[in-house]
């Protein structure tokens, strides 16, 4: 009798302690959580079922049919997205906001300083200007051109701009004069030795090619920068970056926990190995963005083309005021070099540039100042875009800190032992990885294939690259398209030449590269006794018949 109640006994203990576990794996807070996030699953199981079927999430007693973990997988996948997709927002708006802005500007400035220069000088030259406008828009085009990604020289540009001005100049001077195309050809050979328009000619030439370097590639650094952060943010998770996200996520629903977050650590690690490739474009992301902010101070200082363009007119007018007040010695060394030119006859007008090309340039006023291009200044836009830049410094390696913090993934200040870890509730231990490729290859809760980087990452990494030594190059003055195009000598091209830190005053152009003199040449304006003729052969002859007596001689 004593027997058969210690068995009723024990049954009854065993029947509460079975009703109370069933109790503890009911799966009402799932299906409730799984509704809250948008769900829709054929069948939420009401309590715990075995979860042999399960192939992510722990197999034991589960509220997660087959089902159910299948389309955890494709959320988590797109959560992580959307995630990335949401802290990137801000660094890919800056660069699109900025480079449109820039972009506008620039533009926007060059339009405003041509239709300033044109109606000055038509209110101040007149019909002469007028009659040769096209040099003058020739000049703007080019600038544009090269502004928006043209193969322009700049200063062989600008050297051209000069010497057709001269011609232009020079006919309206004599005009009681034939003066033919052949001899429009000779008079540019001496537009450098003559300097007709005084010293303007060389320090406008290592302004606007400084600026414009500047202005251009700055530019196309933001352009840069914009491709490549809406490239990189658009992730490619690879089939165990997508379990590790719906381990990480969901499997706590299917344990029966579904308010339960994930630990900070365990988020670090799943987040460090499904971004290990985004990491290791951090540290040439690092240098453009100090390229970049070297070039935006360049741009505060000596190469502000906002500084450049605005007073251009002003500049241009004083060497067309230099060439009329020396234009009586330009024209009689001209005619020394390249013989006097026929008489045009009665019917041609015998008026020089004097009678009607003698205005003085009168400068704008304040009042009359265009407004600033695109309704603000190149200062302010700097300023805006240096703090925008510093603060993207280090994104893509801070990107996994940014992604589990407390409001967004994991459980943040939560009791070690309140976040889930994987498995179950409670602490995580494994150590979090560094950052990079390289450092996934123990990272416990991605396998991570350190021997095969992403092939896109790695082009972006590129592009950052080139973008940067062309940033550094823009730093220092030069053009790297240009560089070394010449043969003469000449400097590196386009820029002013400058090879470590350029001179901050913007009158300062000592560094700027100018064309050599042809020696044979620079005889004929100074020597009073004769017309020039074509350079000398008595060297080259010399050199020549010295070399046919040494050939004879070896022979």
């Amino acid at each position: 009798m004593l027997r058969l109640e210690t068995i009723i006994c024990t049954f009854s203990v065993l029947s509460v302690a079975a009703r109370a576990d069933f109790k503890a794996r009911n799966c009402s807070d799932v299906r409730e959580a799984c509704i809250g996030k948008g769900f829709s699953f054929a069948h939420v199981p009401l309590q715990e079922i075995p979860g042999e079927h399960l192939r992510v999430c722990p197999q034991g007693n589960t509220c997660c049919t087959q089902e159910m973990e299948d389309k955890f997988g494709q959320q988590s996948k797109q959560d992580f997205d959307n995630l990335v997709d949401e802290i990137s927002h801000e660094l890919r708006s800056t660069f699109v906001s900025r480079h449109k802005r820039f972009d506008e500007f620039f533009l926007e400035l060059l339009e405003n300083t041509e239709r300033s220069l044109n109606e000055m000088f038509v209110r101040t030259y007149g019909k002469p200007y007028m009659q040769n406008s096209e040099v003058f828009e020739n000049l703007f085009a080019e600038l544009k051109r090269y502004y928006t990604g043209g193969n322009v020289n700049l200063e062989e540009m600008l050297n051209d701009f000069w010497s057709r001005l001269l011609e232009r100049m020079f006919t309206l001077l004599n005009s009681q004069y034939v003066i033919t195309e052949d001899y429009l050809e000779c008079i540019s050979k001496y537009t450098d030795e003559l300097k007709p328009f005084g010293d303007v000619p060389r320090k406008l030439k290592a302004q606007v090619t400084r600026a414009f370097i500047a202005a251009r590639t700055f530019v196309q650094g933001l352009s840069v920068g914009r491709e490549v952060a809406q490239r990189v943010s658009k992730v490619s998770s690879s089939p165990a970056c997508i379990r590790a996200l719906t381990k990480m996520l969901y499997c706590p629903f299917c344990q029966g926990m579904p308010a339960v977050k994930p630990c900070k650590n365990y988020c670090l690690n799943v987040v460090k190995g499904c971004l290990a490739n985004q990491a290791d474009l951090d540290p040439e992301w690092n240098l453009y963005i100090d390229a970049m902010l070297l070039v935006a101070q360049r741009l505060e200082g000596p190469f502000n083309i906002e500084s450049v363009m605005e007073p251009i007119d002003v500049k241009i007018s004083e060497a067309i005021m230099n060439m009329q007040d020396n234009s009586a010695q330009v024209s009689y060394r001209v005619f020394q070099g390249c013989g006097q030119p026929k008489p045009a006859g009665m019917t041609r007008s015998t008026r020089g540039v004097s009678d009607v090309f003698n205005a003085r340039f009168r400068p704008y006023s304040p009042e009359e100042r265009p407004t600033t291009a695109a309704g603000t200044s190149l200062d302010r836009l700097v300023v805006d875009i240096k703090e925008k830049l510093k603060l993207s410094k280090k994104f893509w390696s801070i990107l996994p800190e940014a992604m589990c913090m407390e409001d967004r993934v994991t459980a943040g200040n939560a009791s070690d032992d309140e976040c889930w870890n994987g498995h179950t509730k409670g602490r995580y231990f494994p150590e979090v990885q560094k950052d990079g490729l390289t450092n996934q290859l123990n990272n416990p809760e991605v396998g991570v294939d350190i021997t095969r980087p992403d092939t896109f990452i790695r082009q972006q990494i590129m592009a950052l690259r080139v973008m940067t030594n062309k940033l550094k190059n823009a730093y220092n003055g030069n053009d790297i398209y240009f560089q070394d195009s010449s043969d003469e000598g000449s400097g590196s091209g386009s820029g002013s030449g400058c090879t470590e830190v350029c001179p901050t005053d913007t009158d300062v152009v000592g560094a700027a590269t100018e064309a050599p003199v042809v020696e044979a040449d620079r005889r004929g304006p100074v020597d009073d006794s004769a017309p020039l003729r074509a350079p000398s052969v008595a060297l080259p002859t010399m050199l020549a018949l010295s070399a046919l007596a040494l050939h004879r001689q070896w022979r």
